[in-house]
């Protein structure tokens, strides 16, 4: 039986989100922050699957600090579309990156201290 992995599951369920929505951006015609939302958005997940078979502690660190760094990144995309007149905003995503932003900050204290 396969161990389940919390932070990769909640990083690709926010991709797809991620995806979807800025499918709905295109739609609108808002394409430069759906561009840049689709690379910051899905860039978390990246990362954070490349951890999974990083080459030592400090590797895997590093890897999941550039996810981090992505989810700033994507925090002030999703906040300029949440204080935009002419953009559907959906809060869930916020909600969904708080939550991954909380549990990668864990990991990398516990994977520091070890």
């Amino acid at each position: 039986m396969e161990k389940k992995n919390e932070i990769l599951d909640l990083s690709i369920r926010f991709s797809l989100d991620i995806i979807k929505y800025t499918e709905l951006l295109e739609i609108s015609r808002k394409f430069v922050i759906a561009n840049q939302l689709m690379k910051s958005g899905t860039s978390i997940g990246v990362n954070i699957f490349e951890a999974q078979s990083s080459e030592s502690r400090a590797d895997f660190i590093h890897k999941l600090k550039i996810a981090d760094k992505e989810v700033k990144e994507t925090e002030y995309w999703l906040l300029l579309c949440e204080n935009s007149e002419n953009y559907n905003f959906d809060p869930a995503l916020k909600i969904q990156l708080l939550s991954i932003q909380k549990l990668l900050s864990k990991i990398i204290s516990t994977a520091k201290k070890q």
